[in-house]
């Protein structure tokens, strides 16, 4: 006689009593960690991860001059969006340090010729420091007022409001006038504070706003008058 096969156990069912909590929750873990469960979820968040790195390595084969053109494309598109600032722009949610690094090396650079030839380098640092360390106490302002902007993100827009002061101060070195001057430095200043401040004034309290933007103002303000007397 042909000995009997061994069948397998049946497989448990689960009980269609009712469970309490931590008994339903201890099976489910128990079946996640036995693939049993979320298999396809692991897939997917695997696929996508992967998908991720690969869109990242891609750039790493274009040439320079594609990544260089790149980047400046999203310069210039920010820029203009603070030469005509609009209070709907969510342009410059998407930060980037290279346009405020751009634009405040221009500035120290165009304010420097104005100065001594001794004192050259000294007020290029000064104008340099002055614009980080300013941008910097005017953002953890905003953070300590509760406002949502995140640190980087204020950086970004306070230096890229920095456009219509650099054309003042470019403008200033051609005209001698001290009046026109006056008036070109005034617009400049009313232009960035519009800039910024219609951006900055989403994201913070409204019961607050006022003392968001009153340090912006003093911000733009103390460099517009460095502007002027250079």
């Amino acid at each position: 006689q042909t000995p009997a096969t061994a069948l397998p156990p049946p497989p448990t069912q689960r009980s269609s009593g009712p469970r309490s909590p931590r008994g339903a929750m201890e099976t489910e873990m128990k079946e996640i960690e036995e693939g049993q469960i979320g298999g396809g979820d692991a897939e997917l968040a695997g696929a996508i991860e992967m998908d991720d790195v690969t869109a990242r390595l891609e750039t790493l084969d274009e040439p320079v001059s594609t990544t260089v053109l790149r980047d400046l494309r999203r310069i210039w598109t920010k820029m203009k969006h603070v030469l005509i600032p609009t209070n709907a722009d969510k342009k410059l949610t998407d930060w980037d340090l290279w346009g405020p690094l751009f634009l405040c090396l221009g500035l120290s650079i165009s304010m420097s010729w104005a100065a001594p030839e001794n004192q050259t380098a000294l007020v290029f640092a000064t104008v340099f420091v002055l614009v980080w360390c300013g941008a910097g106490v005017v953002t953890l302002n905003a953070v300590l007022l509760g406002g949502t902007i995140s640190f980087l993100q204020s950086i970004c827009v306070l230096g890229y409001c920095l456009a219509p002061l650099n054309l003042a101060s470019i403008l200033c070195r051609i005209f001698a006038s001290k009046p026109v001057n006056t008036g070109i430095v005034c617009l400049a200043f009313a232009w960035s504070t519009k800039a910024s401040v219609g951006f900055m004034s989403q994201l913070l309290p409204p019961e607050r706003k006022m003392l968001g933007v009153y340090p912006v103002f003093l911000f733009y303000l103390t460099i517009g008058w460095m502007v002027l007397m250079q």
